[in-house]
């Protein structure tokens, strides 16, 4: 399982910065196309997914080196659920609070990650 949560864990930083810089430059040409909903989507489905496996591996006794590592972890699960909450209804506005949001996560995640050993 840890080595799933290891995986999981590249996988969750590369397509969280990928989707936050798609969704910047879609906002700024204007033209989102149809791949920018699926990658951020994605990006939140591995963000809880990593959650998830860290749940379990705690749930097996099986901790992680600094207790931070848990904070950054819940801080990226609370930043890409801020902008279903919080983002205005104008489109531009609302992709750019996706975007920031993705990119703060992809940044929790790489503190997490350097937390985890």
């Amino acid at each position: 399982m840890l080595a799933i949560h290891h995986a999981n864990a590249f996988l969750v930083i590369a397509i969280c910065l990928f989707s936050g810089i798609a969704a910047l430059v879609a906002r700024r040409t204007g033209k989102v196309g149809r791949v920018l909903p699926h990658a951020l989507a994605l990006a939140q489905t591995l963000i809880i997914a990593q959650v998830v496996l860290g749940l379990i591996l705690l749930a097996e006794h099986r901790r992680a080196a600094e207790k931070l590592h848990y904070a950054y972890g819940a801080f990226a699960l609370l930043a890409i659920a801020a902008p279903w909450l919080y983002a205005p209804s104008d489109p531009r506005a609302r992709l750019l609070w996706f975007a920031i949001a993705t990119l703060l996560a992809a940044a929790l995640g790489v503190r997490a990650y350097m937390t985890a050993t």
